[in-house]
């Protein structure tokens, strides 16, 4: 069963200077919000984890500011690696295939493994992620992510969400569009272009 998260539909407006952006839309999630359901994702995580410190795994490049944040409201002694996987190249669309293009330098076996992905759109990266980490052998394997498509398999048991979010393509805190956009503060909608369709 997938983790509750919060809940976020209202659309409204992007903060200034960012509101002059005529390709950003709605804003989804604010830097405030963010930061508020951050440190409430960090207090449960140190609570879950306690004398099991996790290794976070962070999935590039989308994950790196979330888990950056994430980690300093954990209260327990963490360890990091990155995988970077592929499943979109530039464009906005799935190819449906997803390979590895960096992997981890650390070994799992044995590990309390806590993946960190930015969001979950279709669950093809998640699933072949969990895969993959599994047959490593750590001694657990949860999820964390930051933000959840509303109506996502509730199969792919996602034990940390932070924001249910409606099927716009979004950017901000990690997340982009061509390489831009992943420094915004918040995370907002999209209107850019008009052919997008859904992230990982």
């Amino acid at each position: 069963m997938a983790a509750e998260g919060t809940e976020r539909s209202a659309v409204r407006p992007v903060p200034p200077p960012y509101d002059a952006d005529p390709a950003l839309g709605g804003l989804v999630v604010s830097q405030g919000e963010l930061e508020s359901r951050i440190a409430e994702l960090g207090r449960r995580i140190t609570a879950d984890y306690a004398g099991r410190p996790p290794l976070l795994v962070g999935v590039l490049k989308g994950a790196f500011v979330f888990m950056s944040d994430l980690s300093r409201v954990i209260d327990l002694p963490v360890e990091f690696d990155f995988m970077a996987v592929a499943s979109y190249g530039s464009a906005t669309r799935t190819s449906g295939v997803v390979r590895i293009v960096k992997d981890l330098d650390l070994d799992l076996t044995g590990r309390h493994v806590l993946l960190v992905e930015d969001i979950v759109d279709s669950g093809l990266t998640l699933s072949y992620l969990r895969r993959n980490l599994l047959a490593r052998r750590p001694a657990s394997l949860a999820v964390c992510s930051l933000l959840v498509r509303e109506g996502v398999d509730d199969e792919l048991d996602l034990a940390y969400v932070g924001f249910q979010v409606p099927s716009d393509f979004v950017v901000g805190y990690g997340l982009d569009v061509d390489e831009r956009y992943r420094n915004l503060p918040f995370v907002a909608t999209f209107a850019g272009r008009q052919e997008l369709g859904g992230q990982a």
